[in-house]
């Protein structure tokens, strides 16, 4: 298992401006990134600072890593899908996984959300962003997963030891993964989350409904947010919450970016980077001498 003072999940402008602050304090770096990021899709990139003329965010991005780069941080492409905390902190991904004394999330703002009837109103009484966190509560129960990808997946085993059954509901997508064996896949379109105070049951389009007692939702890749939950950080629908250094509120954690809300510009995330990757240097520091 790699060990680093510091993993940034995200390799994004916040992600990769905190590592430039961080190589060149001298702790052990590591960028965990699953693709270019939204910002990659930008044709033409005029509205950022000392840009003479406009540079595709691709460029952007792939000028920034090679800086990233050549400061000593690596950089590393996988999916993260989970983060706990025990004496450090330990990120699970599909390639592995990797411990870090400070860890910053730094994935962007959420893109795939469930617009189903009943899903927001059920949160909290059946709807569940995290396998592991509350898989306990359905011992020998049935329940869903939300999802088409290695995310729903993931989560899929997390609660089958667990679980009295599961299923995987992919809502009208495609699966674009491999189901563990013997889960039955559904992949009728969604018409609503059923129940009144706790979840019963799923209805489909066709008037078709199957019965449940707990719906995790998995949706395209694990965010900073979904991140954020699994290890007890405060969130507000769909952003961390953060203090003024970028700090979450279990030590050590931080969130920089479009994740946390606010003006989503690529200048804002850099200096939520830079700030975050500063709260960092010196928590890690402060780490090292105890």
């Amino acid at each position: 298992m790699s060990e680093y003072d510091v993993i940034i999940v995200g390799n994004g402008p916040a992600g990769l401006s905190a590592a430039l602050y961080t190589s060149r304090a001298g702790l052990s770096t590591l960028v965990i990134g699953k693709d270019q990021g939204a910002l990659a899709k930008a044709e033409r990139i005029e509205n950022y600072f000392g840009m003479a003329e406009p540079i595709s965010g691709c460029e952007l991005v792939e000028n920034t890593k090679i800086q990233a780069r050549n400061l000593g941080a690596d950089l590393v492409t996988d999916e993260i899908f989970h983060i706990s905390w025990n004496q450090g902190f330990t990120l699970e991904g599909r390639a592995g996984s990797y411990q870090a004394k400070a860890v910053l999330l730094a994935t962007g703002s959420a893109r795939k959300k469930a617009d189903i009837d009943g899903i927001s109103r059920l949160e909290g009484h059946g709807v569940s962003y995290c396998a592991i966190c509350d898989a306990f509560f359905y011992r020998g129960r049935k329940v869903a997963v939300l999802g088409n990808e290695e995310y729903a997946v993931h989560e899929l085993g997390q609660l089958l030891p667990v679980a009295g059954s599961a299923v995987l509901l992919t809502n009208g997508q495609e699966l674009q993964a491999d189901a563990p064996e013997g889960v039955p896949v559904m992949t009728g379109r969604i018409r609503s989350i059923d129940g009144q105070e706790e979840v019963t049951g799923v209805t489909f389009e066709d008037g078709s409904r199957i019965e449940l007692d707990g719906l995790f939702v998995a949706l395209g890749s694990a965010g900073a947010v979904d991140l954020a939950r699994k290890i007890g950080a405060l969130t507000d629908g769909r952003k961390i919450e953060t203090d003024e250094s970028m700090a979450t509120n279990v030590p050590g954690l931080y969130a920089a970016g479009d994740c946390t809300g606010g003006l989503l510009q690529i200048s804002t995330a850099v200096g939520e980077g830079a700030k975050a990757a500063m709260s960092m240097i010196k928590f890690v520091r402060q780490q090292k001498k105890e």
